[in-house]
Order: structure tokens, then sequence, then C-alpha cells
């Protein structure tokens, strides 16, 4: 008996319409776009047999929120999955008229506060030296070690965040003024200061990459690197060093922002270093930056 063809599910136009209105009028970057996009069709997925977006009560939406508890999915995965339909209902409501937003009495679980991961100066120094120590990769190409050193020292210098890193263009290294011109979220451009040997390690790898225009940092075979290959030259230093906890990208911005408050930046600046929409979510690193109000108690404080 010949097996029953495989069900093919129909284009969801109004979810094809949200993200459209996401990347045009959103400027949404394209890891939103993506992130969004499998958001809603895990949705769709689940509530097989899925008869429309018009069909679904608050109570579908709980149960939804049910199940991922069940499987204990990270409370950070549950609250970014719920905040694309979220979004996607706001947009029917406001944009195309809908009545009913069956996710307004939808309560979701409260985040787990968590302190960011942050690595001492020394253990970041160490980190950095390690691409043009360690001995070369007969199959990597002769200029692997000074892009590794770039990226690391990138990241360090500037706290970008790994898709801004990625994103980076020859032309947005400006050598003269020292400083950085990076696409965060909503592709809003902002200028990032780089230190000197963060200049140098861009320079060095350029030159012997022959890096002149277009993506700055390139694979083997000369295209833009990936997420994924950004992140495992991270990871495979981060193997090397020995160090007990995980680095990662987003590890070496929680240092950068941690480091600078330690050492006396207001907290106004290092939101805007960072590129963050709102202060409330800088504040996290005044949690982790305890030196520096030590030393601020002991030199001003009568009885200290």
């Amino acid at each position: 008996m010949p097996e029953a063809p495989a069900t093919i599910e129909p284009p969801d136009e109004l979810a094809e319409g949200f993200l459209q209105f996401l990347d045009a009028e959103r400027r949404s970057s394209p890891r939103t776009l993506e992130l969004y996009e499998t958001a809603l069709r895990q949705f769709r997925q689940w509530r097989r047999p899925f008869k429309g977006w018009d069909q679904l009560s608050s109570d579908d939406f709980r149960a939804f929120l049910f199940d991922l508890m069940k499987q204990e999915r990270a409370r950070t995965t549950i609250r970014l999955q719920f905040a694309a339909l979220r979004s996607f209902f706001k947009w029917l409501t406001r944009r195309r008229g809908w009545k009913h937003n069956p996710l307004m009495d939808v309560m979701l679980p409260k985040m787990e506060k968590k302190l960011p991961v942050v690595f001492t100066v020394t253990q970041i120094d160490d980190l950095l030296s390690l691409p043009l120590k360690t001995p070369k990769d007969k199959q990597a190409p002769i200029w692997g070690p000074p892009r590794d050193a770039a990226i690391l020292e990138l990241f360090y210098s500037t706290g970008m965040r790994l898709s801004e890193l990625v994103g980076l263009n020859v032309e947005d290294i400006d050598v003269i003024g020292e400083v950085a011109r990076v696409f965060g979220k909503g592709r809003k451009e902002r200028l990032c200061p780089l230190g000197r040997p963060a200049l140098e390690a861009i320079q060095r790898y350029r030159h012997q990459a022959g890096v002149q225009n277009g993506p700055l940092f390139l694979s083997k075979v000369r295209r833009r690197m990936t997420r994924v290959a950004v992140a495992d030259v991270v990871g495979k230093y981060w193997r090397l060093s020995g160090l007990a906890v995980h680095m990662t990208p987003h590890k070496f911005r929680h240092s950068f922002a941690t480091h600078l408050l330690n050492n006396g930046a207001d907290l106004r600046s290092v939101q805007s270093l960072l590129g963050h929409a709102s202060l409330s979510t800088t504040q996290i690193y005044t949690h982790v930056s305890t030196q520096r109000m030590k030393e601020v108690y002991d030199l001003a404080h009568p009885r200290a």
C-alpha cells in the first residue's frame, strides 16, 4: 500500500505580513526576524490542527505555556517565544483591526534573577594573548591567528554583540577616528571607541589576509564569517585557556561593562556604549561592580 503524501502546511499570510512589517518598518535585525518566524511556526505546529489565528483563545496559549514549562524550557526561551506571539497579536489589533487579543490575559513566569558572569582583567588578558602564541593549524589559512586575535580584541574593546561583530565591514572601522560604526538592535547605529590593541590587531589581520573592502572578518573560503564560526573561535581559545567557566562572546560584553564601571565609568556612558535602549538593562552590571563601590566608600566615608 503506498504511503500517504506528507501534509504540506499552507502559507501563513498573516505571519508573513507581520514579518514584512518588522523588516520594512521596524527595521528589525535578521536575527530577530528569524527568532520571531520560528516562534510563530513552532506554535502553529504545536496547535495542530491549526485552524487560524482568529480561532485561538487565552486557554490555548496557557496550554502552550504549560507544555513548555513541563518540558523544562528555560524561562528566557519561554519569554522570547511569547514576546514574538504578543508582538504579533499587537500588530493584528493595531494594523489589522482585530478586536480581541487572547494573550492579554496570559501571565508568564517571572525571570530568574541571575547575575552576569564576569571574568577578571587578568583572565581576559591571558585569553587575548593566546591566538598569536598557539601553534598554527595546518588546515587553517596563515592569517587565521591574526584574525582570531582581532576578533577577541574587538569583543573586549567594544563590548559589541556577536551579531554586530559579524556584520562589520571594512569601511565601518575608522582607524583615524579610532571608532567602529556598529548597527545594533533595530539597526540603530552607534559608534564604539576602539582601544589601541584592538586597532593594531585589526590592521595586522587585514594586512596579512589582504582584506581591503567588504566583510571585515572572513572564513577560510573568504566569505563573511557566520555567527557560529565566530562563536567557535571564542570557544577554541577558551578551551586552550584552561578557564573553568565557559567563555562566550556575550561574556566578553559582561566583562567589558563591569570593568568600565569598576574603573569609574558612569552608567549612562556604559548604556550608550552597549547600545541599550533602557538604562534598567544596564543597571544589572551595578550589582556585580562592587569593587569600585567599596573603594569609593573607603575613600569618602569618615568612619570607613
